[in-house]
């Protein structure tokens, strides 16, 4: 018996290692859920990077605790993003999701993963808006 295949494969996902790409993702929309953060940018066709390509990146600060409980908050997102983003993910978007507390102490599983496809549709649902131009500073 032959396994059957969908004719649309999930597109690949990556991993954000540069300090300059979480930067630029934490500069354009966020939407903040009880076990984290979501903050997510769509690339721009002139970058390097496929257009195919869904690339997502997890971070967790020292308030969450120590290494221990950061590390355990960071696998419980490494799985969740494995288990939605090939389904709510868009090609050609990077996504960062910062841990809170709530990561790894109290929140169930199941709505981890609910709260990530809801934080995608609100990401994805928002219209782009062109970065506010900043006020010159002013000599004191």
């Amino acid at each position: 018996m032959a396994a059957i295949r969908s004719a649309d494969p999930a597109p690949p996902i990556a991993v954000l290692r540069q300090r300059a790409d979480f930067l630029r993702a934490a500069s354009a929309r966020r939407k903040g859920m009880p076990g984290f953060l979501l903050q997510a940018r769509e690339r721009r066709s002139d970058e390097p990077v496929g257009p195919e390509l869904i690339r997502i990146g997890f971070t967790c600060s020292k308030k969450l605790g120590n290494a221990v409980a950061r590390n355990r908050a960071k696998r419980r997102l490494r799985e969740i993003a494995r288990a939605v983003l090939p389904e709510a993910g868009r090609p050609g978007w990077d996504y960062v999701l910062v841990g809170r507390p709530e990561t790894t102490a109290t929140r169930d599983f199941a709505e981890l993963k609910a709260d990530l496809a809801a934080a995608l549709a609100v990401i994805h649902d928002l219209p782009i808006t062109p970065p506010r131009p900043r006020k010159p500073r002013g000599k004191k």
